[in-house]
């Protein structure tokens, strides 16, 4: 019963496959087009985003709640230091990085984890370095559905709380932390046949 768990829990952790997110390529190529060589991925989960970035040659380093996630990414050949932990205890260290990526995670957290996440990120940017989250978007599909929590806040099905961001909410929470610009993207399921278009904001921060 312990493997069948197992191998139930290791097929969620890759229900996204192992081909990088676009939001995460996008970010590689504004990182490099910066000259940044350290990055930071908060919740990096079995690897997949972190690809882009290492194949051009950056310094990376993980940080990911689940013990399972980062042994899918040591036995899919990640060798990077990954800070096992939650995001909302961050800092793991007292480094300062070129550039921080999150992927579809800061919407899963509550108003306060939320502002201590972005207040987190900026202070462990180096002057000039950059910080880009890409965030659930009002505009998807499954916004208002299931049980309220809280203004643009549901959970969308048992354990999955969602904060849903919109123009305002971004400036709101991003405003004081050096807001550069945000755009609305699509982003593919790439582990579907079908492959829906998942609404995303993508939010760009610089530290002066």
């Amino acid at each position: 019963m312990t493997e069948f768990w197992e191998a139930s829990f290791i097929e969620k952790q890759t229900m996204w496959g192992f081909e990088p997110a676009d939001s995460a390529s996008l970010a590689k190529d504004f990182f490099l087009e910066r000259k940044a060589t350290d990055i930071l991925i908060p919740g990096i989960g079995y690897g997949r985003n972190a690809q882009p970035f290492i194949n051009s040659g950056m310094n990376v380093t993980g940080i990911e709640i689940s013990q399972t996630a980062i042994d899918l990414a040591r036995q899919n050949g990640l060798t990077i230091p990954i800070y096992q932990g939650s995001v909302t205890e961050m800092p793991f260290d007292h480094k300062q990085y070129d550039g921080i990526f999150c992927y579809a995670l800061i919407h899963l957290l509550n108003s306060n984890e939320r502002k201590k996440f972005i207040k987190d990120c900026y202070n462990q940017l180096k002057s000039n370095g950059y910080m880009i989250l890409t965030t659930i978007s009002k505009k998807a599909p499954m916004f208002e559905q299931g049980t309220p929590l809280s203004k643009d806040r549901f959970e969308i099905m048992k354990g999955v709380k969602m904060f849903f961001y919109d123009a305002d909410s971004i400036k709101r929470e991003f405003g004081n932390y050096g807001l550069v610009e945000f755009e609305e993207i699509n982003e593919p399921s790439k582990n579907t046949d079908n492959k829906p278009q998942l609404k995303f904001n993508m939010i760009k921060c610089r530290k002066e």
